[in-house]
Protein backbone atom coordinates (compact mmCIF):
# COMPACT_ATOMS: atom_id res chain seq x y z
CA UNK A 1 0.00 0.00 0.00
CA UNK A 2 0.93 3.64 -0.46
CA UNK A 3 0.43 5.12 3.00
CA UNK A 4 0.72 8.81 3.83
CA UNK A 5 1.00 9.57 7.54
CA UNK A 6 0.22 13.09 8.73
CA UNK A 7 2.22 13.96 11.83
CA UNK A 8 5.70 12.84 12.87
CA UNK A 9 5.08 12.13 16.55
CA UNK A 10 3.22 8.85 16.85
CA UNK A 11 3.27 9.04 13.07
CA UNK A 12 7.01 8.32 13.02
CA UNK A 13 6.46 5.11 14.97
CA UNK A 14 3.75 4.04 12.52
CA UNK A 15 6.01 4.97 9.61
CA UNK A 16 8.73 2.68 10.96
CA UNK A 17 6.19 -0.10 11.61
CA UNK A 18 4.56 -0.06 8.19
CA UNK A 19 7.81 0.50 6.30
CA UNK A 20 9.04 -2.74 7.86
CA UNK A 21 5.72 -4.27 6.81
CA UNK A 22 6.60 -3.62 3.17
CA UNK A 23 4.44 -0.57 2.49
CA UNK A 24 5.50 2.59 0.66
CA UNK A 25 5.37 5.21 3.41
CA UNK A 26 5.37 9.00 3.20
CA UNK A 27 5.37 11.06 6.40
CA UNK A 28 4.22 14.69 6.50
CA UNK A 29 4.88 17.40 9.06
CA UNK A 30 4.61 21.16 8.80
CA UNK A 31 7.95 21.54 10.58
CA UNK A 32 10.92 21.39 8.22
CA UNK A 33 13.31 21.38 11.17
CA UNK A 34 11.71 18.16 12.40
CA UNK A 35 12.40 16.53 9.05
CA UNK A 36 15.95 17.88 8.97
CA UNK A 37 16.69 16.37 12.39
CA UNK A 38 15.28 12.97 11.45
CA UNK A 39 17.28 12.88 8.22
CA UNK A 40 20.45 14.11 9.93
CA UNK A 41 20.40 11.63 12.81
CA UNK A 42 18.47 8.75 11.24
CA UNK A 43 16.04 8.82 14.18
CA UNK A 44 13.56 11.11 15.92
CA UNK A 45 15.83 11.98 18.81
CA UNK A 46 13.27 13.91 20.84
CA UNK A 47 10.36 11.47 20.65
CA UNK A 48 11.85 8.11 19.64
CA UNK A 49 15.53 8.11 20.62
CA UNK A 50 17.36 4.99 19.56
CA UNK A 51 14.76 3.93 16.96
CA UNK A 52 16.27 3.82 13.46
CA UNK A 53 14.20 5.52 10.77
CA UNK A 54 14.74 3.91 7.36
CA UNK A 55 15.78 6.05 4.42
CA UNK A 56 13.02 4.31 2.47
CA UNK A 57 10.49 6.53 4.27
CA UNK A 58 9.86 9.82 2.48
CA UNK A 59 9.45 12.97 4.59
CA UNK A 60 7.82 16.13 3.33
CA UNK A 61 6.15 19.41 4.30
CA UNK A 62 4.04 19.35 1.10
CA UNK A 63 0.46 18.40 1.97
CA UNK A 64 -0.19 17.37 -1.63
CA UNK A 65 1.64 14.14 -0.72
CA UNK A 66 -1.80 12.67 0.00
CA UNK A 67 -2.68 12.66 -3.72
CA UNK A 68 -1.83 9.10 -4.66
CA UNK A 69 -2.16 7.44 -1.26
CA UNK A 70 -4.26 4.33 -0.69
CA UNK A 71 -4.55 5.22 3.01
CA UNK A 72 -4.05 8.60 4.67
CA UNK A 73 -3.41 8.41 8.41
CA UNK A 74 -4.13 11.36 10.71
CA UNK A 75 -1.66 11.11 13.60
CA UNK A 76 -1.85 14.65 14.95
CA UNK A 77 -3.17 16.30 18.14
CA UNK A 78 -6.96 16.70 18.24
CA UNK A 79 -6.87 20.50 18.15
CA UNK A 80 -5.19 20.48 14.71
CA UNK A 81 -7.29 17.81 12.96
CA UNK A 82 -9.78 20.15 11.27
CA UNK A 83 -7.06 22.59 10.20
CA UNK A 84 -5.04 19.85 8.50
CA UNK A 85 -8.11 18.16 7.02
CA UNK A 86 -9.10 21.45 5.36
CA UNK A 87 -5.71 21.48 3.63
CA UNK A 88 -5.93 17.80 2.71
CA UNK A 89 -9.34 18.05 1.00
CA UNK A 90 -7.89 19.95 -1.95
CA UNK A 91 -5.63 17.03 -2.87
CA UNK A 92 -7.07 13.75 -1.58
CA UNK A 93 -8.69 11.31 -4.00
CA UNK A 94 -12.20 10.04 -3.16
CA UNK A 95 -11.07 6.41 -3.16
CA UNK A 96 -8.40 7.06 -0.52
CA UNK A 97 -9.26 5.65 2.90
CA UNK A 98 -8.78 7.94 5.90
CA UNK A 99 -7.64 6.49 9.23
CA UNK A 100 -7.53 8.60 12.38
CA UNK A 101 -5.24 7.40 15.17
CA UNK A 102 -5.41 10.53 17.33
CA UNK A 103 -7.41 10.55 20.55
CA UNK A 104 -9.59 13.34 21.88
CA UNK A 105 -12.39 15.71 20.97
CA UNK A 106 -12.43 18.90 18.95
CA UNK A 107 -12.32 21.93 21.22
CA UNK A 108 -15.43 24.15 21.23
CA UNK A 109 -17.62 21.75 19.23
CA UNK A 110 -16.90 18.66 21.43
CA UNK A 111 -17.14 16.55 18.27
CA UNK A 112 -15.39 13.23 17.88
CA UNK A 113 -12.48 13.36 15.46
CA UNK A 114 -14.15 11.05 12.94
CA UNK A 115 -17.06 13.50 12.88
CA UNK A 116 -14.65 16.34 12.16
CA UNK A 117 -13.07 14.34 9.35
CA UNK A 118 -16.49 13.36 8.02
CA UNK A 119 -17.44 17.02 7.75
CA UNK A 120 -14.25 18.12 6.04
CA UNK A 121 -13.69 15.03 3.87
CA UNK A 122 -17.26 13.90 3.09
CA UNK A 123 -16.22 11.97 -0.01
CA UNK A 124 -13.87 9.60 1.78
CA UNK A 125 -14.47 6.52 3.88
CA UNK A 126 -13.19 7.00 7.42
CA UNK A 127 -11.96 4.63 10.12
CA UNK A 128 -10.49 5.09 13.58
CA UNK A 129 -7.85 3.19 15.52
CA UNK A 130 -7.71 2.80 19.28
CA UNK A 131 -6.06 0.61 21.89
CA UNK A 132 -2.91 0.35 24.00
CA UNK A 133 -0.20 1.41 21.57
CA UNK A 134 2.56 3.65 22.90
CA UNK A 135 4.74 4.95 20.07
CA UNK A 136 7.96 3.90 21.78
CA UNK A 137 6.93 0.23 21.80
CA UNK A 138 5.21 0.17 18.40
CA UNK A 139 8.37 1.51 16.75
CA UNK A 140 10.55 -1.09 18.47
CA UNK A 141 8.41 -3.98 17.27
CA UNK A 142 7.08 -4.90 20.70
CA UNK A 143 3.86 -6.95 20.26
CA UNK A 144 0.89 -4.58 20.18
CA UNK A 145 -2.84 -5.00 19.64
CA UNK A 146 -5.30 -2.34 18.47
CA UNK A 147 -8.87 -2.10 17.24
CA UNK A 148 -10.14 -0.54 14.01
CA UNK A 149 -13.68 0.79 13.76
CA UNK A 150 -15.59 2.23 10.82
CA UNK A 151 -19.17 2.80 9.74
CA UNK A 152 -18.12 1.02 6.54
CA UNK A 153 -17.40 -2.64 7.25
CA UNK A 154 -15.42 -3.16 4.05
CA UNK A 155 -13.22 -0.18 4.91
CA UNK A 156 -12.44 -1.62 8.35
CA UNK A 157 -11.78 -5.09 6.92
CA UNK A 158 -9.43 -3.68 4.29
CA UNK A 159 -7.43 -1.69 6.83
CA UNK A 160 -7.28 -4.68 9.16
CA UNK A 161 -5.95 -6.90 6.39
CA UNK A 162 -3.41 -4.42 5.08
CA UNK A 163 -2.01 -2.88 8.27
CA UNK A 164 -1.59 -5.91 10.51
CA UNK A 165 2.02 -7.07 10.87
CA UNK A 166 3.88 -9.77 12.81
CA UNK A 167 4.08 -7.41 15.82
CA UNK A 168 0.94 -5.32 15.31
CA UNK A 169 -2.33 -7.25 15.62
CA UNK A 170 -5.50 -5.50 14.43
CA UNK A 171 -9.00 -6.34 15.66
CA UNK A 172 -12.29 -4.92 14.33
CA UNK A 173 -15.19 -3.20 16.07
CA UNK A 174 -18.40 -1.70 14.69
CA UNK A 175 -18.80 0.85 17.51
CA UNK A 176 -16.99 3.91 16.14
CA UNK A 177 -18.37 6.23 18.80
CA UNK A 178 -17.44 3.84 21.60
CA UNK A 179 -13.87 3.34 20.41
CA UNK A 180 -13.31 7.09 20.04
CA UNK A 181 -14.96 8.05 23.31
CA UNK A 182 -13.15 5.36 25.29
CA UNK A 183 -9.81 6.35 23.76
CA UNK A 184 -10.40 10.01 24.61
CA UNK A 185 -11.84 9.65 28.11
CA UNK A 186 -9.09 7.38 29.37
CA UNK A 187 -6.69 10.35 29.11
CA UNK A 188 -8.18 12.27 32.08
CA UNK A 189 -7.95 9.03 34.08
CA UNK A 190 -4.28 8.73 33.21
CA UNK A 191 -3.73 12.32 34.30
CA UNK A 192 -5.51 11.52 37.57
CA UNK A 193 -3.43 8.39 38.17
CA UNK A 194 -0.28 10.38 37.58
CA UNK A 195 -1.41 12.86 40.22
CA UNK A 196 -1.91 10.01 42.68
CA UNK A 197 1.58 8.70 41.95
CA UNK A 198 3.04 12.19 42.36
CA UNK A 199 1.35 12.39 45.76
CA UNK A 200 2.90 9.00 46.62
CA UNK A 201 -0.42 7.58 47.80
CA UNK A 202 0.28 4.03 46.64
CA UNK A 203 -0.99 1.19 44.52
CA UNK A 204 -4.33 0.77 46.31
CA UNK A 205 -5.37 4.31 45.45
CA UNK A 206 -4.29 4.02 41.82
CA UNK A 207 -6.11 0.69 41.41
CA UNK A 208 -9.27 2.17 42.90
CA UNK A 209 -9.04 5.22 40.67
CA UNK A 210 -8.57 3.14 37.52
CA UNK A 211 -11.45 0.81 38.38
CA UNK A 212 -13.96 3.45 39.43
CA UNK A 213 -12.73 5.73 36.66
CA UNK A 214 -13.43 3.08 34.05
CA UNK A 215 -16.95 2.68 35.43
CA UNK A 216 -17.36 6.44 35.24
CA UNK A 217 -16.22 6.87 31.64
CA UNK A 218 -18.30 3.84 30.61
CA UNK A 219 -21.36 5.51 32.12
CA UNK A 220 -20.59 8.79 30.37
CA UNK A 221 -19.74 7.07 27.09
CA UNK A 222 -23.03 5.18 27.07
CA UNK A 223 -24.89 8.45 27.60
CA UNK A 224 -23.01 9.85 24.60
CA UNK A 225 -24.20 7.03 22.36
CA UNK A 226 -21.46 4.41 22.78
CA UNK A 227 -21.99 0.72 23.48
CA UNK A 228 -20.96 0.10 27.09
CA UNK A 229 -19.35 -3.22 26.11
CA UNK A 230 -16.73 -1.40 24.03
CA UNK A 231 -15.21 -0.03 27.24
CA UNK A 232 -14.36 -3.60 28.27
CA UNK A 233 -12.19 -4.02 25.16
CA UNK A 234 -8.91 -2.69 23.80
CA UNK A 235 -10.13 0.90 23.40
CA UNK A 236 -11.38 0.94 26.99
CA UNK A 237 -9.73 -1.37 29.50
CA UNK A 238 -6.68 -1.94 27.30
CA UNK A 239 -5.84 1.69 26.66
CA UNK A 240 -6.78 2.71 30.21
CA UNK A 241 -4.37 0.19 31.74
CA UNK A 242 -1.38 1.19 29.65
CA UNK A 243 -1.95 4.95 29.76
CA UNK A 244 -2.62 5.08 33.48
CA UNK A 245 0.52 3.17 34.43
CA UNK A 246 3.20 3.68 31.79
CA UNK A 247 6.19 6.01 31.93
CA UNK A 248 5.63 6.55 28.19
CA UNK A 249 2.31 8.33 28.86
CA UNK A 250 2.52 12.14 28.70
CA UNK A 251 -0.77 12.32 30.61
CA UNK A 252 0.74 10.23 33.37
CA UNK A 253 3.96 12.26 33.46
CA UNK A 254 2.07 15.55 33.65
CA UNK A 255 -0.08 14.14 36.45
CA UNK A 256 2.99 13.23 38.48
CA UNK A 257 4.16 16.85 38.30
CA UNK A 258 0.75 18.10 39.44
CA UNK A 259 0.75 15.61 42.32
CA UNK A 260 4.17 16.92 43.33
CA UNK A 261 2.77 20.42 43.62
CA UNK A 262 3.33 21.95 40.16
CA UNK A 263 0.32 23.98 38.91
CA UNK A 264 -1.56 22.07 36.21
CA UNK A 265 -1.01 24.57 33.40
CA UNK A 266 2.73 24.64 34.09
CA UNK A 267 2.93 20.85 34.26
CA UNK A 268 1.26 20.57 30.86
CA UNK A 269 3.60 23.15 29.41
CA UNK A 270 6.61 21.18 30.64
CA UNK A 271 5.45 17.87 29.21
CA UNK A 272 4.02 19.04 25.86
CA UNK A 273 0.85 17.63 24.32
CA UNK A 274 -1.31 16.33 27.19
CA UNK A 275 -4.67 15.36 25.70
CA UNK A 276 -6.19 14.53 29.11
CA UNK A 277 -5.93 18.16 30.24
CA UNK A 278 -8.21 19.61 27.58
CA UNK A 279 -10.32 16.45 27.42
CA UNK A 280 -11.09 16.76 31.13
CA UNK A 281 -12.67 20.16 30.53
CA UNK A 282 -14.70 18.85 27.60
CA UNK A 283 -15.82 15.71 29.48
CA UNK A 284 -16.80 17.81 32.49
CA UNK A 285 -19.04 19.98 30.31
CA UNK A 286 -20.60 17.03 28.49
CA UNK A 287 -21.34 15.22 31.76
CA UNK A 288 -23.07 18.29 33.17
CA UNK A 289 -25.09 18.70 29.97
CA UNK A 290 -26.20 15.05 30.00
CA UNK A 291 -26.73 14.84 33.75
CA UNK A 292 -24.20 12.02 34.23
CA UNK A 293 -22.37 11.66 37.54
CA UNK A 294 -18.61 11.83 37.00
CA UNK A 295 -17.03 12.45 40.42
CA UNK A 296 -13.45 11.69 39.35
CA UNK A 297 -13.60 13.92 36.29
CA UNK A 298 -15.25 16.61 38.42
CA UNK A 299 -12.40 16.58 40.90
CA UNK A 300 -9.75 16.56 38.18
CA UNK A 301 -11.46 19.57 36.62
CA UNK A 302 -11.32 21.43 39.93
CA UNK A 303 -7.63 20.59 40.36
CA UNK A 304 -6.70 21.59 36.81
CA UNK A 305 -8.89 24.64 36.30
CA UNK A 306 -10.04 25.90 39.70
CA UNK A 307 -6.89 25.50 41.77
CA UNK A 308 -8.17 22.87 44.18
CA UNK A 309 -5.43 20.88 45.89
CA UNK A 310 -5.13 17.22 44.87
CA UNK A 311 -5.23 16.19 48.53
CA UNK A 312 -8.57 17.95 49.05
CA UNK A 313 -9.92 16.28 45.91
CA UNK A 314 -8.94 12.82 47.15
CA UNK A 315 -10.68 13.58 50.44
CA UNK A 316 -13.80 14.72 48.59
CA UNK A 317 -13.92 11.44 46.67
CA UNK A 318 -13.43 9.37 49.82
CA UNK A 319 -16.23 11.19 51.62
CA UNK A 320 -18.86 10.75 48.89
CA UNK A 321 -22.17 9.18 49.98
CA UNK A 322 -22.05 5.40 50.22
CA UNK A 323 -23.45 3.51 47.27
CA UNK A 324 -23.57 0.08 45.60
CA UNK A 325 -20.78 -0.97 43.28
CA UNK A 326 -23.20 -2.54 40.83
CA UNK A 327 -24.30 0.16 38.44
CA UNK A 328 -25.94 -0.03 35.03
CA UNK A 329 -23.36 1.43 32.66
CA UNK A 330 -25.92 1.59 29.88
CA UNK A 331 -28.50 3.51 31.91
CA UNK A 332 -26.80 6.58 33.44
Amino acid sequence: MKITILGCGFGTALSVLWDKGGHEVTAWTKYQEEIDDILRFGEHKRLLPGVAVSNRISFTTDISCVKNADIVVFAIPSKFVREVAEKVKEHIAPETLVLNVGKGFEEDSNKRLSQVLGETLPGNRIAVMAGPCHAEEVARGIPTTVVIASEDKECAEFIQEQLQTDTFRVYMNDDVAGCEIAAALKNPLALSCGIIEGMKLGDNTIAALMTRGLAEITRLGAAMGAKWETFAGLAGVGDTMVTCTSVHSRNHRAGILIGEGIPAAEAVQRVGTVEGYGCCKIAYGIAKELGVKTPIIDQLYEVCFEGKSPLDSVQTLMERPQTHEKECYWNP
